[in-house]
């Protein structure tokens, strides 16, 4: 009964968050909010009305599986800019709605952790919603409670993530890292799924552009809400001058122009890759040294983390990657992993608040160089730094737990962490 209410609670705190950011997308503030879904709108409209599809007649800022999500809305119409976004949310509450029930599956810790991402969705606002990232994220977090018994779904989902947008690709790492078959329980299934991809873009006539994505973004500059940005944000805000700024028109994204910045860039570019590098290796560590599934969801975590704040691209949408980790670390079950998780929840849960601020409400003031914001994205950006020191605490204190204590035991394995030590076939 208790069960049964607590379920209860959680679908009904479902429907309020979700209708109030379609409520917020669609009708109080959809130019603000929803502007990357109406040209999601625009790009389908060209594909069924002229017959000219991303990547199929020309290059693309998204992986080639990006259209899939974008062209389910359009079968309802690619003409209103209203039913379109209608047909996005509706979209994008049926996945958060099939990950919901996945964690209520977990009992009590899964109606805490579902709990915790509705709260999170609401923290970060109408962008959790009106992003190709509020279709990744459900994935991904379907993709992390399926690791524990069934590795290779869990690869193939993270894969058909990575080819609509690609971050949950980078949880193929720690997920191989971990694994005792990494390729058959990794590389094969991510293999597969891709040459399914590149085989239907093939057919279509783009193969020559199934990899733009990878080469359409290397120009771009040092966005203004980068964690990067942020001295040069606040000391612009400081100095009462607005930002000295750039519209990337075929981005949509706005951009530091001082030309110091540029340098800044294309060193964070570099220093991505290696710290990518380096969270590999600490998870390898962890892996080896401890429970090698107690490293898969914290080693997601860093990553993902990273990804975010070694970037020169800082969209408030990418907040969606770092739920998940947290998501499945919340439903899993106790691995005693002390202060660093509540303290990353909470954390993550502040970071959505001020990004909320920022975006939508507070970015024109942001764009003028408006003190307030300004401070409340440096905010934010320092959180997120946070996030990784303590994404590093989880992946340390993973190493230090041994094979042969208690703690190896079911009761107190998170969701995910036998994933890569387990048979799938195993009953």
């Amino acid at each position: 009964m208790l069960l049964r209410s607590r379920s209860t609670a959680v679908w009904a705190a479902f429907a309020l968050v979700h209708a109030w950011l379609a409520y917020v997308g669609v009708v109080l503030a959809p130019a603000a909010s929803f502007h990357d879904v109406d040209l999601y709108r625009w790009w389908m409209w060209l594909g069924t009305a002229h017959g000219i599809w991303p990547v199929l007649d020309g290059p693309w800022v998204y992986p080639a599986g990006a259209i899939v999500p974008m062209v389910l809305p359009a079968l309802g119409s690619a003409t209103s800019t209203t039913a379109y976004a209608i047909g996005w949310c509706l979209l994008v509450t049926i996945l958060d709605g099939v990950a919901v029930a996945a964690l209520l599956r977990h009992g009590r810790r899964g109606a805490l952790a579902a709990a915790w991402w509705l709260a999170f969705l609401a923290a970060l606002g109408p962008v959790a919603m009106g992003r190709l990232d509020g279709v990744v994220a459900p994935v991904l977090v379907l993709a992390l409670l399926a690791a524990a018994r069934r590795p290779r779904l869990a690869a193939a989902l993270l894969t058909v993530g990575a080819w609509i947008k690609v971050a949950p690709g980078a949880v193929l790492l720690p997920l191989a890292v971990v694994a005792r078959r990494p390729v058959r329980d990794v590389v094969l299934p991510a293999a597969a799924v891709s040459a399914v991809v590149v085989a239907a873009v093939a057919v279509g006539g783009g193969l020559a552009d199934v990899g733009s994505f990878l080469t359409t973004q290397t120009g771009r500059g040092l966005q203004i809400e980068s964690v990067a940005a942020t001295p040069w944000i606040i000391g612009q805000a400081v100095d009462g001058s607005e930002p000295v700024l750039r519209l990337n028109e075929e981005l949509v994204t706005w951009e530091l122009t001082p030309p110091e910045t540029t340098d800044v860039a294309k060193a964070l570019d570099v220093a991505l890759a290696l710290s990518a590098g380096a969270a590999a290796g600490l998870i390898w560590w962890a892996g080896r040294r401890g429970r090698a599934g107690l490293a898969l969801l914290p080693g997601a975590l860093l990553l993902l983390s990273l990804l975010v704040v070694v970037n020169k691209v800082g969209s408030p949408q990418y907040l969606s990657w770092l739920a998940p980790p947290v998501v499945a670390l919340l439903a899993g079950r106790s691995a005693r992993w002390g202060r660093w998780l509540p303290s990353a929840a909470a954390l993550l849960l502040v970071a959505a608040g001020l990004t909320q601020v920022v975006f939508p409400w507070g970015y024109e003031d942001l764009l003028t160089g408006e003190l307030g914001v300004a401070l409340a994205l440096a905010v934010r950006n320092v959180l997120l730094v946070g996030l990784v020191l303590l994404a590093v605490a989880g992946l340390v204190q993973a190493g230090r737990t041994e094979a042969g204590r208690t703690s190896a035991s079911d009761a107190d394995a998170p969701a995910g962490a036998r994933a890569p030590d387990a048979d799938p076939a195993s009953p």
